[in-house]
């Protein structure tokens, strides 16, 4: 199940603080903006949204790292879960499979980041879509939940990432801010 806000401006972080873990409120407190606080907080917020509307869970969801970094729900093993956040929206996915999501706004073709990430095919077929901006960011989304499903983070070759996911099934949505794509173990 995927849950979405995109009305995280209105969040009055005060008000929220005592509705998240102590874990997920040193976080919050940590980060310098605001809008990245709020960020947090509106990912978080939909994470127990959907613990509590998919399985029933009402407590705080605390979280336990794996080796590479991937959160995982302590207590909860049979649940797994993905977060993700850019300027227009905070994304949830909750699963009883492994998955893996990323939202990213659209914004301008950056080349040099391109030619950075994508290998030459990719790239061509970037530069010769008729809007390489959300292209660029549909591959890039692609990639990114790819390495949150693997729990590997951006320390894989982004070039070959993609040549070699016959398993994996990829779901992307295309909005006029954002895009998102989350991706599973193909059954």
């Amino acid at each position: 199940m995927i849950y979405i806000d995109t009305d995280f401006d209105n969040i009055d972080i005060d008000a929220a603080l005592p509705l998240l873990s102590e874990q997920r409120r040193e976080k919050v407190l940590r980060l310098k903006k605001q809008t990245d606080r709020k960020l947090s907080v509106a990912v978080y917020l939909l994470l127990k949204r959907a613990l509590r509307e998919t399985y029933g869970i009402e407590e705080n969801p605390l979280f336990g790292y794996e080796a590479g970094g991937k959160p995982y729900l302590q207590g909860h093993p049979d649940i797994f879960f993905n977060l993700s956040h850019c300027r227009h929206a905070a994304i949830c996915i909750v699963d009883k499979e492994p998955v893996g999501i990323d939202i990213e706004s659209i914004r301008p073709f950056n080349a040099d980041l391109a030619h950075y990430v994508l290998n030459d095919s990719e790239y061509q077929h970037v530069t010769s879509a008729d809007s390489p901006a959300t292209e660029f960011i549909r591959l890039w989304t692609t990639k990114e939940s790819l390495l949150k499903l693997s729990g590997t983070g951006l320390r894989e070759d982004l070039k070959s990432l993609l040549s070699n996911c016959a398993n994996i099934d990829f779901t992307t949505v295309v909005n006029d801010k954002y895009i998102y794509t989350w991706c599973r173990n193909a059954k």
